[in-house]
């Protein structure tokens, strides 16, 4: 079950100290919804109440260090007026975009964290999570890094040939969600976030090249990941990045935890960013989902046994669990992690 000191283990990994455990942390919202089995999806991340139920449910069961409310990417773009879409177990994407213009920029205001579509309802689940288990888990909220919220409003094509057609309106549309993101950071952090998840998908490196995000998305996201570091917040990155190069550039935006995708060895990573704490890397298709039990003991021993040495570690799944995944394999996952994590 969650501890009395898992803050400060969490803590000492970021500095480069030795933790009383290896925190455990699985991007498993779909799964726990389908495990909670008291409405589909959308049905439960429609209610603060249902939705606290169900993760604190979830994280006690299955022994979860980091409770993540991360609910869908389509929070913060609906009140911009971001279309968006999904229903019953499918998760809401964005699809109605705004069009990729000075005049779009100009007509934007940040959201009310307090009133404005479905934030409420996230930001009085996480007061009830934290609430709920205090310091003993690690409460973690999301938003979208300022190059990927450019993608997530005007679309992700029209928002790759602003590097070509026009550079200043893609450059202060990111200053916007550097400002944005601070204060839904801010909103988050004043209703209990321990650590916000900053998700940056569309800056991996199987999208933009490595020129392309040192010129357009690291610098906005370098000035959000200060701004929420001066708030308070521990701030974890993850777009399920398996190139060195990416990692190790990521390293440079003075992160707290970098999280890592699949389809990298978790001892490459460490040694490409060796002065920062990796989060990874269980393989969420093809060993958590569709392995044995046995499979995925065998790769979470892999994983923990190469990457508790030298500690700057949390174990977690590499991306999101899918919520077929079967339980005794969460289980696995799990047992695996304290067992050799201790």
């Amino acid at each position: 079950m969650a501890y009395d000191g898992l803050m400060d283990d969490i803590r000492t990994i970021i500095g480069g100290g030795a933790p009383s455990r290896v925190p455990i942390f699985a991007a498993s919202e779909e799964f726990d919804v389908k495990w909670y089995n008291k409405g589909t999806y959308n049905e439960i991340i429609s209610d603060a109440d249902t939705m606290a139920a169900c993760w604190t449910a979830a994280a006690k069961e299955f022994d979860y260090d980091v409770v993540w409310l991360q609910i869908d990417d389509c929070i913060e773009f609906e009140p911009l007026g971001v279309g968006c879409v999904g229903e019953g177990n499918i998760l809401r994407a964005t699809k109605d975009y705004l069009p990729a213009a000075r005049e779009t920029l100009d007509g934007l205001k940040i959201p009310d964290m307090q009133s404005d579509g479905r934030l409420p309802i996230k930001m009085a689940a996480l007061r009830k999570l934290r609430d709920e288990f205090g310091d003993t888990a690690c409460i973690c909220g999301s938003l979208a890094a300022p190059y990927s919220s450019c993608g997530l409003l005007y679309g992700l094509d029209e928002a790759m040939m602003l590097m070509f057609s026009d550079v200043d309106l893609l450059r202060d549309t990111c200053d916007f969600f550097v400002e944005m993101g601070a204060a839904y950071a801010k909103a988050q952090y004043d209703a209990g976030a321990h650590a916000v998840w900053l998700g940056d998908c569309n800056a991996m490196s199987n999208l933009i090249s490595l020129e392309q995000y040192t010129n357009f998305a690291f610098d906005p996201c370098k000035r959000l990941v200060s701004r929420m570091k001066d708030i308070g917040l521990i701030v974890f990155i993850h777009n399920s990045e398996d190139k060195p190069p990416y990692i190790a550039k990521a390293a440079e935006l003075g992160l707290d935890i970098i999280g890592v995708g699949p389809y990298i060895d978790i001892g490459e990573a460490k040694k490409t960013a060796p002065n920062m704490t990796i989060s990874g890397n269980l393989d969420p298709v093809n060993v958590l989902q569709n392995g044995t039990v046995e499979d995925v003991k065998k790769e979470a021993e892999r994983i923990v046994t190469t990457a508790r040495e030298g500690n700057r570690f949390i174990f977690s799944s590499g991306e999101m669990v899918p919520r077929d995944t079967p339980e005794e394999n969460m289980r696995a996952m799990i047992e695996v992690g304290r067992k050799l994590g201790s």
